[in-house]
Parts: C-alpha cells; sequence; structure tokens
C-alpha cells in the first residue's frame, strides 16, 4: 500500500458537519439518537469500502469491504446515545478518555472505561443504550464492521477487553495496542467474523513502521495527535483528526513520525464482494433487506423481540 494508494484525506470531525468530502450525517437514525446529537454528541459518520471512500446515502456499493464506518464521540451528560437498534455488523467501542455505560434488551449492562473495548456482533438484532459514564466530556472511538450475508442473522454476541488485557508490543520507538489482529507478534483474542486488524499504534520521533497488511484488504489511518507520514519519502503528512484511506494494492503500510510523538489507528478489513444497503442503524446487502430489518425492528419480530416492553436505564 503505496503513497500513491492514499486516496484522501478528510477534516477534523469537529471541523465540518455539512462540507462534501468522506464525512457525512448521521442518517435514519432514532430521533433519541438525533435529539442527542443535537445536545453536543457529535456522531460524523466515515465509510470506507475496497474502492476507498463510498457514500453513506448510497443504495448499494459493489465490493464495500467490511463497510467500516469510524466515528470519533466526545460527549457529555446529559447527552447521550439512548435505546436504538442495530443489525447486520459488528459495533465496535474504544475509549480513548472516560467512561461509557452501556445497557441491551438482553440484561448485558456495564461500563467501559479508558483503554477497554467492547466489540458487540449485532447480528439479526440488538437494541441498546449508550452513556456518558461519568462527568465531564467522555472521548472514544466507534466501528462499524460489516458482517458477510451468511453472518448477518447470527445471534449477537459480546467480547469485552479491559484496556490491561489489550495485547501490547514494542520494538524500535513503536508501541502497538492491539485491539484486533495481530502485530509485531503479538495477537488479540477478539474472534472477528471479517478478518480485521484494529491497531492502536504511537511512535516516537525518528521512528518507522512497516506494519504488513493482507493485499486486498481495505486500510485506513486515523490520527489521534501528533503527525505522521504515510508511505514513501515526500508523501504528505497527515495530523490529528485526519484519515489516510489506502488502496488494496500492496501488502503493508509505511509509517514515519518525524518531529513528534504520534499516535493513530490503523483499521484494516478484508472486503466481502458484496452489495451494501445502509438504512441508519441497520448494515444489509439490499435495501428491501434494510427496509425489512426497520419492519421487524418496529413489531419486535425476528430477533427484536426482547424490546418489547423494554427500556434502558440509561
Amino acid at each position: 500500500m503505496s503513497a500513491a494508494a492514499c486516496v484522501s484525506f478528510c477534516p477534523s470531525p469537529a471541523s465540518s458537519r455539512h462540507g462534501a468530502g468522506p464525512i457525512v450525517d448521521v442518517v435514519g437514525l432514532p430521533p433519541a439518537v438525533e435529539e442527542a446529537e443535537e445536545r453536543g454528541a457529535e456522531r460524523d459518520l466515515l465509510e470506507f469500502g475496497a474502492d476507498g471512500m463510498i457514500s453513506a446515502s448510497s443504495d448499494s456499493d459493489e465490493d464495500a469491504a467490511a463497510a467500516e464506518i469510524d466515528d470519533e464521540f466526545p460527549v457529555s451528560r446529559p447527552a447521550g446515545f439512548s435505546d436504538h437498534p442495530h443489525r447486520g455488523f459488528e459495533n465496535v467501542t474504544y475509549m480513548l478518555e472516560g467512561g461509557l455505560s452501556y445497557h441491551d434488551f438482553s440484561g448485558h449492562k456495564g461500563t467501559i472505561n479508558t483503554g477497554d473495548v467492547q466489540w458487540m456482533t449485532a447480528g439479526r438484532g440488538v437494541v441498546h443504550a449508550e452513556m456518558p459514564g461519568g462527568e465531564g466530556v467522555q472521548r472514544g472511538l466507534n466501528l462499524w464492521l460489516n458482517l458477510s450475508s451468511k453472518d448477518k442473522m447470527v445471534a449477537p454476541r459480546y467480547q469485552d477487553l479491559r484496556s490491561h488485557d489489550v495485547p501490547t508490543a514494542e520494538k524500535d520507538g513503536v508501541s502497538i495496542k492491539v485491539i484486533a489482529g495481530e502485530a509485531l507478534g503479538a495477537r488479540s483474542p477478539i474472534q472477528t467474523r471479517t478478518p480485521a486488524m484494529w491497531l492502536d499504534v504511537t511512535m516516537r520521533p525518528g521512528a518507522r513502521l512497516r506494519q504488513p497488511v493482507p493485499a486486498g484488504w481495505s486500510a485506513c489511518a486515523y490520527v489521534l495527535d501528533g503527525e505522521a507520514s504515510f508511505g514513501q519519502p515526500g508523501d504528505e503528512a497527515a495530523g490529528a483528526h485526519q484519515c489516510v484511506v489506502f488502496g488494496g494494492d500492496g501488502d503493508g503500510v509505511d509509517v514515519r513520525s518525524d518531529s513528534a510523538t504520534t499516535r493513530f489507528l490503523l483499521l484494516a478489513a478484508r472486503p466481502h464482494g458484496e452489495a451494501v444497503a445502509l438504512d441508519g442503524p441497520f448494515v444489509m446487502n439490499t435495501s428491501e433487506e434494510a427496509q425489512q430489518a426497520r419492519e421487524d425492528y418496529l413489531n419486535r419480530r425476528n430477533g427484536f423481540e426482547m424490546a418489547a416492553g423494554w427500556t434502558s436505564s440509561q
């Protein structure tokens, strides 16, 4: 994945809610979530496919890989994400600062704190709420990882990984927390239905990294702090809250941190080679399936039965 494969930069989520480019607004979420946004919980979505960016408003995109949707969210009370459904993908939350409390219709509840990971397979259906776990602003990142057509209706599953259990590897000024996949000989215990990689990388000034990524995978890097160059010498550097999207050619990503300590996330996943229909909280293969998911939720059937009469404690 060379510099030529770097196809797009996106601005900070805080800088633009309605500008052109890969940052797009949430569409079709339940009113409670939209109201939470108005109270200060920004949820700009960024979606990646095998050919780089695909529009979140698109009805169907061939080769949309693991329709990864990356969302950095700052949220503070009374804002939050009250009761809402999901189907057809894996919803991953990684806390950068503070905590996030959750509760779902099956009784699964708790709080994830700084450095913790919650890997939720929504499968055929989950209804849950997520609210700030403490006072002040809580910061986290959210990833939607698409499921293949054969897995979209699997039973829901949670994998919680506490910060002290996240594998960490260090070498030559580079420290990597392995949330999913493998890096520098460390492997995450998280089991993903879609082959995927999620790395939290910190590099000292002058450090270099060559991270293998299987050929043909969709991949991107999201910079949290500092500045780094991705690709060959002379390529444009990416700074905090910028994202670099790579093409599917090549077998790895080259990174240089020249002048400051840099922290970024490297996300990658294998494409399914299937159409994607995104309808708010439902990620299916066709618009008909997405509409069916919405009807199932509204009628409390086919995976949403436990939502009947349920409200969260959040």
